[in-house]
């Protein structure tokens, strides 16, 4: 845990699309008020492109991030731990004190929308959502 400002760690599988969105969109609005990372369960070896380009549209950036696997050291550092979607399964570790919220991201999928249309619609559910994250670290 972090003394002088408050740590979240976006969690995913790939860590290439929805955490790297939700910790890119907490820079975004917090600045460097808030000390964001993201991980994945089973992380990949990219990106997904459509989700830095609709993080980008909304003035955002993840195009330097990289996808990168969830430690017990990341865990334990965190004051908010976040699984965005429904797929990650986390299990608290040893010596971690923040709780693990998830959050069950919209997906247009489901209702037959897809392409980047799907891609902003998910984008927008995170960004409510890391606002409202953000208010409460306030």
């Amino acid at each position: 845990m972090t003394t002088d400002r408050p740590a979240v760690l976006f969690l995913c599988v790939k860590n290439g699309g929805k955490s790297q969105m939700a910790a890119a969109l907490m820079r975004h609005h917090a600045g460097d008020t808030v000390e964001v990372h993201s991980a994945g369960t089973l992380p990949g070896t990219k990106l997904n492109a459509q989700s830095a380009d609709a993080i980008a549209e909304a003035g955002a950036d993840m195009s330097g991030a990289t996808p990168k696997p969830v430690t017990a050291e990341l865990l334990r550092s965190a004051d908010r731990v976040v699984v965005v979607g429904s797929e990650a399964v986390v299990e608290p570790v040893d010596g971690m004190t923040a709780p693990i919220l998830t959050w069950q991201t919209d997906e247009p999928s489901e209702r037959g929308i897809e392409g980047m249309e799907r891609t902003r619609l998910v984008r927008d559910d995170i960004d409510a959502r890391v606002r409202a994250l953000l208010s409460e670290l306030a």
